[in-house]
């Protein structure tokens, strides 16, 4: 071979290698922007999503229908669920005080300086509070027990994790402990990640008072709903989006929870749509009769991993075969009852205590605790969509059978050095 022959070949196999960095940071980057759409320039891919910005947004704009905003300062995803309603979703241990209570910060952080410090944030935020409107939803709140002192720390540490804030000095915890003027904290505003936070097609303020919605469900439709054009082809692809939409953010996607219109569409259309999804994130496509679920073979593409190591996670995988083994028998038998009860639930971890008990916690081994491990198990396996909560009762949905496991083989592999901490090195599921 020549000379020039081999130059060829070099230079092919370069330029092979760079479309597959290419491809692999794209990769890389669309995982990173929905895991976290709200992105600060201190984000170890962010980088990588500057690299690729055009591409990322050609990519969100034509598969999802979301906008990418990609500055020196962040990045922005905005992001809008496909299930407005979906009581599952949200941020940990935030409940509707808590979202009041963001909500008011942020108001209070756009009319701050550039910095300010926890106590001025909760002063200015108390002002916010005594608003009429709040008072006639029982809402109220003051700084002058622990508990609301707590709250408002949860949600400057949200603002941290979101980048909206930055940490110059200061402790919250001893805010929270003490509550006197010596107990701060000093933080640096990030605008633009501020201006990010609401990832609206309409903002609250642009209604007149007479013409604002009045429900919650009207007011979170009238802040994402987007313009559809009358014609064939629109609809289709407004289709297309809401249903990408699903894939990447639910765990599963089931046929019968779909619209008639929207389910004809995915019938005929779903795996073409999961092949193109798959290919830029990175996911595998299971696909049955029930529905189709993108699953993240890493186990990093998800807010809540299945399984995963530590007690409430070993506790929901028993508890999630317990129900997918009695699914099987109830299909065998055409028994017509699916729900199970939670006290059941509770029986049978009242049972596997005897058996794992010595690798859960030292909470979880206490006489009584089954219950409240069941309703962990429950509320996990909920937020996957494995089961249905109604009432009391659970009833297991058809992608929990992935789970299904046969039994489990106890292998100790090594001494227990402190059994308050369990060791997910204890046991082997097989």
């Amino acid at each position: 071979m020549t000379q020039s022959g081999m130059a060829d070949l070099d230079s092919q196999d370069i330029e092979q290698q760079q479309h597959r960095y290419q491809r692999e940071e794209f990769r890389s980057a669309v995982r990173a922007l929905l895991m976290n759409p709200l992105m600060s320039p201190g984000h170890e891919d962010f980088s990588a999503v500057r690299r690729q910005a055009d591409v990322l947004r050609e990519w969100f704009s034509r598969e999802t229908g979301w906008a990418l905003q990609i500055e020196r300062e962040g990045a922005r995803l905005y992001k809008r669920p496909a299930d407005l309603i979906d009581s599952t979703r949200g941020l940990p241990d935030y409940d509707r005080r808590r979202y009041v209570l963001l909500s008011l910060a942020c108001a209070v952080l756009e009319r701050a300086d550039a910095q300010i410090t926890l106590r001025v944030l909760g002063e200015r935020l108390l002002a916010f509070a005594t608003d009429p409107v709040l008072a006639l939803g029982n809402f109220s709140f003051t700084l002058g027990t622990q508990h609301e002192r707590r709250d408002l720390v949860t949600v400057c540490r949200t603002l941290l994790e979101l980048g909206v804030l930055q940490r110059v000095a200061g402790d919250e915890e001893a805010f929270i402990n003490a509550g006197s003027d010596q107990a701060d904290a000093l933080y640096d505003v990030q605008r633009r990640a501020l201006a990010g936070m609401l990832a609206a097609a309409r903002g609250p303020s642009t209604w007149q008072p007479e013409e604002a919605p009045v429900t919650l469900e009207e007011r979170l439709h009238a802040l994402v709903n987007e313009y559809v054009a009358d014609s064939d082809e629109a609809r289709r692809t407004a289709l297309r989006h809401h249903l990408a939409r699903r894939l990447l953010d639910n765990p599963v996607v089931y046929t019968v929870s779909l619209e008639p219109e929207a389910q004809a569409y995915f019938v005929n259309q779903r795996g073409v749509l999961a092949a193109r999804l798959c290919e830029a994130t990175g996911l595998t496509a299971e696909q049955r009769a029930e529905g189709l679920a993108l699953v993240d073979e890493s186990g990093t593409l998800t807010d809540l991993a299945m399984p995963a190591e530590g007690t409430d996670a070993h506790v929901t995988l028993l508890v999630a075969e317990y129900l997918a083994a009695d699914e099987r028998e109830r299909t065998t038998q055409r028994n017509n009852l699916p729900f199970k009860r939670t006290q059941d639930i509770a029986d049978f971890l009242r049972e596997a205590r005897d058996r794992y008990g010595r690798f859960w916690r030292k909470s979880a081994r206490e006489a009584g605790s089954e219950r409240e491990l069941a309703a962990i198990a429950i509320e996990r396996l909920d937020k996957l969509q494995l089961v249905e909560r109604r009432a009391d009762s659970v009833c297991p949905l058809p992608a929990l059978a992935r789970f299904a496991l046969g039994e489990a083989d106890v292998r100790t592999t090594s001494p227990r050095r402190n059994t308050d901490v369990p060791d997910p090195d204890a046991f082997t599921l097989t």
